[in-house]
C-alpha cells in the first residue's frame, strides 16, 4: 500500500502514482506603505495541495476501474482521510481536479497505458469526525468495488442499448 484515500487504496493492482507533489500556502496579506516596504500579516494557513501523477497499463498494472471509483469518489464532494502508506495521517482531502490520457491504442480504442493526474485540496475537517461518520461503510464499499463499479457501467450500458433499440424501433416504424 503506497497510500489511503478514504477506502481507496494506492498500489500497483490498483492505481500506483509516480510521483506526488505537495504544495503547502500560509497567507501574508500585504498593506501598502509610504516610503517602506509593504506591511504583511500572517492571517493563517492557505491551502494544502497534493498532486498524484503516473501511468497504468491495464494489461499488466493498474486498473481503468480505480480512475473510475476516484470519479465516484470525487462526484461525492466529500471530504477523504488521507494516510500515507507508513501510517502517517496527513489530513482530510476532497478531490478538487483529474486528468487522464490515453496512448498507444489498440484496434477497438482501448488504451494500452494511461497517464493520469489527481488534485486534492485539505480541507479543515476533523480527522476524528470523518472517523466517526464511516459508519456507512457498506455503500462506500460497494460504490468503490470493483462490482460496483461494473454494476454501474452495465445499468449505463443497459439505458444506451434500450434507448438505442427505442429510437431504432420509432425510425422503422415510419418507412
Amino acid at each position: 500500500m503506497m497510500m489511503a484515500l478514504g477506502m481507496f487504496v494506492f498500489s500497483l493492482p490498483t492505481l500506483a502514482y509516480q510521483e506526488l507533489q505537495r504544495k503547502t500556502d500560509w497567507k501574508h496579506p500585504s498593506t501598502s506603505r509610504v516610503g517602506a516596504r509593504n506591511a504583511r500579516q500572517f492571517t493563517g494557513k492557505g491551502d494544502d495541495t497534493i498532486t498524484l501523477s503516473g501511468w497504468i497499463a491495464p494489461e499488466l498494472t493498474g486498473s481503468v476501474y480505480s480512475l473510475d471509483a476516484l470519479r465516484l469518489m470525487g462526484d461525492t464532494g466529500k471530504s477523504w482521510i488521507l494516510i500515507a502508506g507508513t501510517g502517517r495521517i496527513l489530513g482530510s482531502y476532497v478531490i478538487t481536479g483529474m486528468t487522464e490520457g490515453r496512448t498507444v491504442l489498440a484496434q477497438d480504442g482501448d488504451a494500452g497505458k494511461i497517464e493520469f493526474s489527481i488534485t486534492l485540496e485539505r480541507t479543515d475537517e476533523s480527522v476524528l469526525g470523518l472517523l466517526n461518520t464511516l459508519g456507512d461503510l457498506g455503500s462506500i464499499k460497494n460504490m468503490l468495488s470493483l462490482e460496483g463499479i461494473s454494476n454501474t457501467a452495465s445499468n449505463a450500458i443497459n439505458t444506451g442499448v434500450s434507448t438505442f433499440n427505442n429510437v431504432a424501433g420509432s425510425v422503422g416504424s415510419l418507412f
